[in-house]
């Protein structure tokens, strides 16, 4: 699709750079689940489903210091790429209500899209890539991979979560708990494999922390 690939080379433009674990290779691969997801899900809208999955962390502000000004840059970008007005509803509601910290204290119902971009977003955040962006994020803002005597946090909003935490902590604030809250089959089936291994992981990590093997 012409459109979707003139949209890559904005969202590359805008994330190539990035040294955070939301980089352009981090999009091709939600890019690559949500097609994934898709084709296992009806009633979805491929278009919006792809957009949206190449746009989400664009207007991230763990990324960009201005969100406001970011989604009506992106906002201008799909009128220039002629999405409806409808269309650019759609795709905004979805990036701008996706995320795990924008649903600490409310679960936002997003369309089956959305759900679609969810799932494929929350699922490379988990299993082995997980584990590989949680210590690449963790490095980049200089937290501590692990203390014994900080205890992970529960009931967290969104100014707290964002509070820096250990990258052990960071699993089960965060990343444990995403097999649960996925919404479609498909994401589901694949999340528990992924699941086993993060848990694998940390506990295999702990155990080698203390000595033990």
């Amino acid at each position: 699709m012409e459109t979707i690939d003139k949209l890559k080379q904005y969202v590359e433009q805008q994330l190539g750079d990035d040294t955070t674990g939301h980089d352009y290779t981090h999009i091709q691969r939600v890019v690559a689940l949500a097609k994934t997801i898709s084709e296992q899900t009806e009633n979805d809208d491929l278009l919006i489903v792809l957009t949206a999955a190449y746009l989400h962390d664009v207007i991230d502000d763990k990324l960009v210091d201005d969100t406001y000004d970011k989604q009506k840059e992106v906002q201008s970008k799909l009128v220039q790429l002629d999405y409806t007005s409808a269309q650019i509803d759609e795709v905004m509601d979805i990036i701008t209500h996706m995320s795990y910290s924008a649903n600490l204290k409310h679960h936002y119902e997003l369309t089956i899209n959305g759900q679609i971009v969810q799932d494929a977003d929350r699922l490379d955040a988990i299993g082995a890539i997980g584990v590989a962006r949680a210590m690449y994020f963790g490095g980049h803002f200089g937290d501590t991979i692990y203390d014994p005597e900080q205890m992970p946090r529960n009931d967290m909003d969104k100014s707290q979560y964002r509070e820096h935490t250990t990258v052990i902590n960071h699993f089960y604030e965060k990343l444990f708990k995403l097999p649960d809250l996925m919404n479609t089959p498909a994401a589901k089936e694949m999340a528990d494999r992924r699941s086993q291994y993060m848990h694998d992981f940390v506990r295999e990590f702990k155990d080698e922390w203390q000595g033990i093997h």
